[in-house]
């Protein structure tokens, strides 16, 4: 069997979360998420479940032991995402209850970022490329 095309040549992020079809809708909301695939437990609870941000695959599903979302101290991973206007998903995002850690900025290494933590506590980076 032959490895599916956006499997191909990527790490892919599977983040869990309280709540996996809250997040969902959030993501798709904020970041204009499109859901890939879900798997329901008999609890009602999401298994594991599959969305496409900006092309990217990312996997989430609901936080079993021994598994558990970002504590307090705050994940471990950050999330980068390009974007065509990073200024733009910002607004959107924050419309829809992210939390804005740093606005839209020109940074040095020829991008314009921000950073949203999403209701989950994992922390997003948002880029769009800028000419420098």
């Amino acid at each position: 069997m032959e490895i599916p095309e956006h499997y191909k040549y990527a790490v892919i992020p599977h983040i869990l979360v309280d709540g996996a079809a809250e997040a969902i809708k959030f993501y798709a909301e904020a970041f204009g998420a499109s859901e890939l695939f879900r798997l329901d437990g008999d609890d009602g609870r999401i298994v594991h479940a599959e969305i496409s941000v900006q092309g990217s695959t990312l996997m989430l599903g609901d936080a079993e032991a021994p598994f558990a979302p970002p504590a307090e101290a705050g994940p471990s991973v950050i999330l980068h995402v390009y974007v065509p206007d990073v200024d733009a998903l910002t607004d959107r995002a924050v419309a829809a209850g992210a939390e804005l850690i740093s606005p839209p900025a020109d940074m040095p290494y020829g991008a314009r970022q921000s950073m949203l933590r999403d209701p989950s506590g994992h922390v997003w980076i948002f880029l769009t490329p800028i000419d420098g």
